[in-house]
């Protein structure tokens, strides 16, 4: 018992001392990233030839923990009935949050956008 609570503050203590640039959270099955200093500006990637059933997946900018660190874009297998979202940064309150991106279902008719996002009148057929 004295274990434990010597542990939980430890953790406290030096929670409070120092002020992570970043941190990382666990959401049900998602890692969610926050860093207070913006990512780089997007790199300019040469998209290579078209890949029959392959999606481009461009690159994006990481957080290792210190620093930013460019992934370089690649082919995606392309999934039926999902959509590729790419992984982006974007502002949340005094910081930036990393979506990971990848494949999310939700692309009944196969036009590459998934439904939620089709423009429909009346927005019939909405998931």
């Amino acid at each position: 018992m004295k274990r434990i609570l010597f542990t939980v503050v430890a953790a406290v203590i030096s929670t409070a001392t120092f002020a992570p640039v970043a941190q990382a959270q666990q959401h049900t099955r998602t890692e969610v990233i926050v860093v207070k200093k913006a990512p780089p500006a997007l790199r300019r990637e040469a998209v290579p030839a078209a890949r029959r059933g392959y999606e481009w997946a461009p690159g994006y900018w990481n957080w290792t923990g210190r620093r930013y660190t460019w992934v370089g874009g690649h082919y995606e297998k392309v999934r039926t009935g999902y959509v590729y979202a790419r992984p982006e940064w974007r502002r949340n309150g005094g910081g930036w949050v990393l979506e990971r991106g990848g494949w999310q279902r939700g692309d009944r008719d196969g036009d590459g956008v998934r439904n939620r996002d089709d423009a429909r009148p009346n927005n019939a057929n909405r998931n």
